[in-house]
């Protein structure tokens, strides 16, 4: 055992003892929280225009500051993106983080000095609390690769600009930095299928214990790497390699792939984070959900999916949470965002400590007939027959055909890319079909009433999403595969690349 193994113990058990506390005293930390943010920010621009000092509790903040999203911040960040200070939090921001939105093109989340050491605190603290809860201390004294954007950054206005994940790289602490790749050099690579091929020449010889990024692109990584080294799986390759850290998207779906490549069930962690704060990470590998971090500089809120689109939706904190139940998660941050819907929705498994599960995206949802399918139950459905028949998915993405080329009632139609096929495909779908009616109420009257058919799965030629994140630029780095829409916008696109 290295030097840096042996002292790796006494750290992680320091840091279950802050997580304690966080576990232990989760409305009491949100309520300091709260009312650090609304101190801190009173005088700002957006505190002003919200009567922030006259802010005594959550009611009255709930009169104060509406629910929103980046447009409805705009006029702020525009202020700041233009350099101007104390607009939504005091002074100017450290970052701004460059995000892609489908309805505001680019966004820049602002990310400041108070902010910033929350996101490499939390990623420091899944890890600690790994070896705290497992013993297992091998992965530090070996190489580790994040897969991740350029860290190359653009500057607006005075304040430094680039993707999160770029902009985290800078802050990767001393005592990593030896075990950590790929170079400097590799990561500033724009192309992303350049970016792999190098990082795959400079880790194919090397002693990888940790690898972390987007399950996706790092399923991209160990096919290309597997190529390079004669089709060995990377339990081959990397002998030590030892612990799988994702986020961005559910793992589950990816599971069965990546665990062929790797050659076993690999441990994993799993985190979440976000531009707009790092919000919760896996704590255990026994129990489900991720511990919610509720003393990082963010006072949460929460409306019901059901809700949310209403005039007049019902908001709640903390106190108020129920389990089991779909909420649009918001934020008010240390950063300066307020009201802000992240976009996410989430459900709380635990409220002893408060852990929760990320459902989906509020926008990515099927509803053309009122069905209001959400993404949680298109995974589940297709995970459960998937793993009962022993077929293997690598991507897939749901849209509902409302006007039937071949006539006929409407339905959903299902694009999967397998890795492994099921033997009857017509009958996968019927058993996906029966275990979403289960889900869904309303899609189960909408079969039973004949208002649609089943659903229709068709089977993508291999590399299909791969090919159309590359025809929308969208390949790599934090970008994702919407797995649900209300509109053919993606479903047409795949259309034509399996012609």
């Amino acid at each position: 055992m290295g030097l840096k193994a042996v002292l790796s113990k006494p750290f992680a058990f320091i840091a279950n003892q802050q997580l304690n506390n966080i576990r232990k005293n989760g409305l009491a930390l949100q309520y300091k929280t709260f009312v650090q943010l609304l101190k801190q920010a009173q005088n700002t621009s957006f505190g002003k225009d919200h009567f922030f000092n006259e802010i005594q509790n959550y009611a009255d903040f709930k009169k104060h500051v509406p629910i929103t999203d980046y447009e409805g911040l705009r006029p702020y960040i525009d202020r700041v993106v233009k350099g101007e200070s104390d607009v939504l939090w005091p002074g100017k921001p450290a970052y701004l983080a460059k995000t892609s939105g489908t309805t505001s093109g680019v966004k820049y989340i602002p990310i400041t000095k108070q902010s910033m050491p929350f996101h490499i605190l939390a990623a420091r603290n899944a890890l600690l609390n790994y070896i705290y809860e497992t013993g297992k201390t091998q992965f530090v004294d070996g190489k580790m690769i994040f897969l991740q954007g350029s860290p190359i950054l653009d500057v607006k206005a005075g304040i430094s600009t680039g993707r999160l994940s770029g902009i985290v790289a800078h802050h990767v602490p001393a005592y990593l930095q030896k075990n950590r790749l790929p170079s400097y050099e590799t990561n500033c690579i724009e192309d992303w299928e350049q970016k792999v091929d190098a990082i795959v020449e400079e880790t194919k010889n090397q002693d990888m214990r940790l690898i972390s990024g987007i399950p996706p692109w790092c399923q991209m990584y160990f096919d290309r790497l597997s190529a390079a080294s004669g089709g060995k799986k990377i339990k081959e390759i990397f002998p030590n390699f030892k612990l799988f850290v994702h986020g961005g998207v559910n793992y589950e779906p990816y599971r069965a792939k990546m665990e062929e490549s790797i050659g076993f069930g690999i441990d994993t962690i799993e985190t979440y984070p976000a531009s707009e704060g790092f919000i919760a990470f896996q704590d255990s590998q026994k129990e489900k959900g991720l511990l919610l971090m509720v003393n990082a500089g963010i006072f949460y809120e929460f409306i019901s999916a059901e809700e949310f689109y209403d005039e007049t939706p019902t908001r709640i904190s903390l106190d108020d949470v129920e389990l089991d139940k779909n909420y649009a998660l918001i934020l008010n941050t240390n950063a300066g965002l307020w009201g802000y819907s992240i976009g996410d929705t989430i459900k709380f498994v635990s409220k002893n400590p408060y852990k929760i599960i990320v459902t989906g995206r509020i926008k990515h949802y099927i509803s053309a007939f009122g069905e209001h399918v959400i993404g949680e139950e298109v995974e589940h459905a297709l995970l459960s027959i998937a793993n009962e028949e022993g077929v293997e998915i690598i991507e897939f993405t749901v849209a509902p055909q409302v006007n039937p080329p071949e006539g006929g009632l409407p339905y959903h139609e299902w694009f999967i890319e397998f890795a492994k096929e099921p033997a009857d495909i017509n009958e996968f779908a019927l058993k996906v079909d029966k275990a979403l009616q289960k889900k869904n109420i309303y899609y189960f009257d909408l079969i039973e009433g004949n208002i649609l058919r089943p659903l229709v799965i068709k089977s993508l030629k291999k590399d299909a999403f791969i090919n159309y994140m590359r025809s929308q630029g969208k390949l790599g780095g934090q970008n994702k595969v919407p797995r649900l829409a209300n509109d053919r916008k993606i479903a047409d696109e795949l259309d034509k690349l399996n012609c």
